[in-house]
C-alpha cells in the first residue's frame, strides 16, 4: 500500500541531532543567499573569502555555502541507518514522560490507540515523502503546503508549525518548573525583587535566564549540539525508569484498568504529541542519499519509538499505579540515585530546546530585516525578540502549571493536524490523479478520525485546564 518514495538526490542536509522543528532553516538560508545575489548585495560567500561580490555565483556554490553554515560542510549523503537515528531522535522527547500517566488513565486497552497512532503517523510520514517525490522543488513542510493549496496552504502550514513551537516550549518550561520543584524540595528562597514568587518559580526564572544566551547563537552547528544533549537526556530518563524497575526495590504489582473511555479524548492528545516530528521529515527526506528508502526509514523508526513508548507506559503504570504522575520522573522514589539523575536530565532537557525551537523563526526574522542592516544590529534584534517571546512563554508556564493538560491541548489542537490531517490532505490534493479510489477513501477516513480526536481532545483538555485554573491553587 505504501510503495516506495522516489526522488532525485537533494542537497539539503539535516544534522543528526535536529530533534524538532528546524525544517525552515535550510530553505530560509538558501533563499536569503540567492536574494542577496539577485539584488546585487554582498553574499556571505564573498564576505568569508574577502572578495567583492559580482553576483555571479552558481546555485551550486551558493548552496554549498548554506550547507557549510548549517552542518559544518556536511553533504546530503545520509545513509539508511543515519536517517533512522535522525528520525528516532526527532520523535523521542517530552512526550515519553507522559505515556505511563496516559496508559494508567486510559486503561491498558488504550495501548492499542498508542500503537495505532504510531502506525498512522508512520503512514503520514510516507505521504509527505510522496508529496516531495511529486514535486522535487519542495524542500520543507511549508513548501508542501504551498504546492497543495497555494498561498493559503503555506500560511496554514506555517501557522500550525509556529503554534506547535510556542506551545511545546510552554510545556517544556512547565516540565522544567515541576522538576526543579522536586529537585530542590525543602529549599526556601526569598528575594526582595521576587516577593510574590515561590521558590520553584524563582528557580525556574533563574534556569530560563541561564538558557537565554543560547538564543543569541547563530551557528546552527552549536544549536544542533544543544539538541543532541536533549536526545541524550531522553535516553537517560528511559534508562533511569528501567533501573528503578529492576534495581530500585519498587514492585510492579499495580493493576492497570482495562479501559476508561471517558479519558480517551484527553490521553489521545498526549499520545499524538509523542509522535510529533513531521515538520522536519521533509528535511530528512532531502538529506538522504537514497530517498526511495524513506518509507522504510519511517517504518523502522516509528516501530522502535512505539516499542519504547509502549514499554515505558506499561512499566510506569505497573510500578506506580493510580498515583503515577503526568511526568514519570516525579513518581520515582526520591531516595534513589537514579531518580536524581532522571530529575536533572528532565531539568536540563528544556534548557537545550530553546535555541533549536526558536531557530526557524529567528532566521525568518533576520531575512525580513533590511539587507543594509549590519549583522550586529540583526543579532541584537533577533536576541531581543527571542528574549521577549521567552518571557511570554515563561509567564504562561508559571501561570498555567498543569503539564498534562497543556501537553494534551498541544497534541489535540496542533500536533494532530501536523502529524495526520494535513499530510493526508496534502497528499490527496497533490497526488489526486495518481491515487486509487480506495486510497483516497482511506485518507479521507484518516482525516475524519484525526479531526474527531483533535476536536474532542481540544474540548476536553481545555475544559479540564480551565477547571483546574479555577479550583486548584498553582503549584509552588
Amino acid at each position: 500500500m505504501w510503495g516506495k518514495v522516489g526522488c532525485s538526490k537533494a542537497d539539503c542536509p539535516i544534522s543528526s541531532s535536529n530533534q524538532v522543528v528546524s525544517e525552515t532553516v535550510h530553505s530560509a538560508n538558501l533563499a536569503a543567499q540567492q536574494q542577496k545575489i539577485m539584488t546585487g548585495g554582498c553574499c556571505d560567500l564573498c564576505v568569508e573569502e574577502s572578495k567583492v561580490c559580482e553576483g555571479e555565483h552558481s546555485l551550486e556554490e551558493t548552496n554549498k555555502q548554506v550547507v557549510h553554515e548549517e552542518s559544518g560542510n556536511a553533504e546530503a549523503n545520509s545513509s539508511f541507518a543515519h536517517a533512522v537515528i535522525n528520525m528516532i531522535g526527532m520523535l523521542i522527547g517530552l512526550g515519553q514522560l507522559s505515556t505511563p500517566y496516559a496508559l494508567e488513565n486510559g486503561g491498558w486497552a488504550s495501548a492499542f490507540l498508542l500503537v495505532g497512532l504510531g502506525i498512522i503517523c508512520a503512514y503520514s510520514a510516507h505521504l509527505l515523502g510522496k508529496c516531495l517525490e511529486n514535486n522535487p522543488k519542495s524542500r520543507n513542510y511549508i513548501d508542501i503546503g504551498q504546492h497543495a493549496f497555494g498561498a493559503k496552504g503555506r500560511i496554514l502550514a506555517a501557522t500550525f508549525i509556529y503554534m506547535e513551537i510556542f506551545m511545546a516550549l510552554v510545556s517544556y518550561t512547565i516540565s522544567l518548573h515541576d522538576n526543579l520543584n522536586t529537585v530542590f524540595s525543602g529549599t526556601r528562597l526569598k528575594l526582595s525583587w521576587a516577593a510574590n514568587l515561590s521558590t520553584s518559580q524563582i528557580l525556574t526564572v533563574a534556569a530560563v535566564l541561564v538558557a537565554l544566551p543560547s538564543l543569541w547563537l547563530r551557528n546552527l552547528s552549536s544549536i544542533s549540539f544543544l539538541s543532541f544533549g536533549g536526545i541524550f537526556m531522553s535516553l537517560v530518563i528511559f534508562i533511569s525508569v528501567a533501573c528503578t524497575a529492576i534495581f530500585g526495590g519498587v514492585k510492579a504489582n499495580h493493576t492497570i484498568p482495562v479501559l476508561q473511555i471517558r479519558n480517551i479524548p484527553v490521553i489521545s492528545g498526549l499520545y499524538i504529541f509523542s509522535y510529533a516530528g513531521h515538520i522536519v521529515f521533509p528535511n530528512l527526506y532531502k538529506a538522504m542519499k537514497d530517498p526511495s528508502k524513506f518509507t522504510k526509514v519511517s517504518i523502522v523508526s516509528f516501530a522502535a519509538v512505539t516499542a519504547l513508548y509502549t514499554s515505558l507506559a506499561f512499566m510506569g503504570a505497573k510500578l506506580f499505579g493510580p498515583g503515577v504522575n503526568s511526568q514519570i520522573t516525579l513518581s520515582m522514589p526520591r531516595h534513589l540515585f537514579v531518580t536524581k539523575i532522571a530529575l536533572w536530565a528532565t531539568v536540563l532537557t528544556p534548557m537545550t530546546k530553546y535555541a533549536l525551537e526558536f531557530a526557524p523563526f529567528a532566521i525568518q526574522l533576520e531575512h525580513h530585516l533590511p539587507t543594509k542592516m549590519s549583522s550586529r544590529t540583526k543579532l541584537i534584534i533577533r536576541a531581543s525578540v527571542g528574549s521577549f517571546i521567552l518571557v511570554i512563554i515563561l509567564t504562561l508556564a508559571l501561570c498555567v502549571p498543569y503539564f498534562e493538560y497543556v501537553l494534551s491541548l498541544t497534541g489535540s489542537l496542533v500536533s494532530i493536524c501536523i502529524c495526520l490531517i494535513l499530510p493526508c490532505a496534502f497528499y490527496i490534493k497533490i497526488c489526486w490523479p495518481q491515487i486509487s479510489k480506495p486510497l483516497i477513501f482511506l485518507n479521507l477516513i484518516l482525516i475524519a478520525f484525526g479531526s474527531l480526536l483533535g476536536i474532542s481532545g481540544t474540548i476536553f483538555s481545555s475544559k479540564l485546564l480551565i477547571q483546574n485554573l479555577k479550583i486548584r491553587p498553582h503549584s509552588t
